[in-house]
């Protein structure tokens, strides 16, 4: 009897749950569902950057960070500058000149000596008004903590005449003064020819211990008269105004 004797052909062969389905393929529907999932979650992602699901949503990221703190530039505080209007002092009027009462001449039969005319006294190019006023018209910043000398220099038609020299001389409280200056250096604070002497916080009581000297460009030729000043500690005299004026 062969071995082969007792199988049965006709009865169907015992197959296992997996006969009908290899391994392979139940491995590869589990890739491609994987797949799937992964590409949903990305399509999620992109679509709704701020979902839960993303640990790397900038809003997360955000709350991450310490809020840097904005640097804010601190600038210079502005300088204040005064601006005032040029003070031109006020013309001189002219006193009326005196008329003499006619007197009758005597009659001489001697014919007269004829008597010399003297020779006329040239006077200089320039002349010279003075006034004092409180120097916190043009420096209100110091009230009465100041005491100087300024003004203006102007030609016959009042227009203003620059680069001449102007010397402060003398002596105050004491000490040797000898000051320079040019006409136009503060054409801001006094007019196109304003000049300034600068003479201490201090205002101090003088008399004609300070003189002022107008002279040309080079310095050569004095073009006024010595002007005489006075300083004084009251608060409405403590800045010594002075417009030089051309004669005609």
């Amino acid at each position: 009897m062969s071995k082969f004797d007792n199988i049965d052909f006709d009865k169907p062969a015992d197959r296992s749950p997996l006969s009908s389905l290899e391994k392979w393929d139940i491995l590869s529907i589990v890739i491609l569902l994987a797949t799937a999932c992964i590409g949903l979650y990305y399509l999620l992602v992109f679509l709704i950057p701020n979902t839960p699901l993303n640990p790397l949503s900038p809003q997360n990221a955000a709350r991450g960070f310490t809020a840097t703190p904005t640097i804010t530039p601190r600038g210079l505080e502005p300088t204040w500058t005064p601006s005032a209007t040029p003070y031109i002092p006020p013309t001189n009027t002219a006193l009326p000149s005196f008329t003499p009462v006619y007197t009758q001449t005597p009659v001489s039969l001697v014919p007269p000596t004829k008597t010399p005319q003297p020779t006329a006294t040239p006077k200089s190019p320039f002349s010279a008004t003075v006034d004092y006023i409180a120097s916190s018209k043009y420096h209100p910043e110091f009230g009465c903590n100041w005491m100087g000398v300024a003004g203006i220099v102007l030609d016959v038609n009042n227009a203003h005449v620059n680069g001449l020299q102007l010397l402060l001389l003398g002596t105050l409280n004491g000490k040797t003064i000898n000051n320079f200056s040019i006409s136009g250096m503060l054409p801001l604070l006094y007019g196109a020819s304003g000049f300034e002497f600068d003479l201490g916080r201090t205002p101090i009581d003088s008399r004609s211990t300070l003189y002022l000297q107008l002279r040309d460009q080079g310095g050569a030729i004095q073009l006024s008269e010595n002007v005489y000043i006075n300083t004084y500690t009251d608060c409405n005299k403590n800045m010594t105004f002075v417009r030089f004026k051309k004669n005609p």
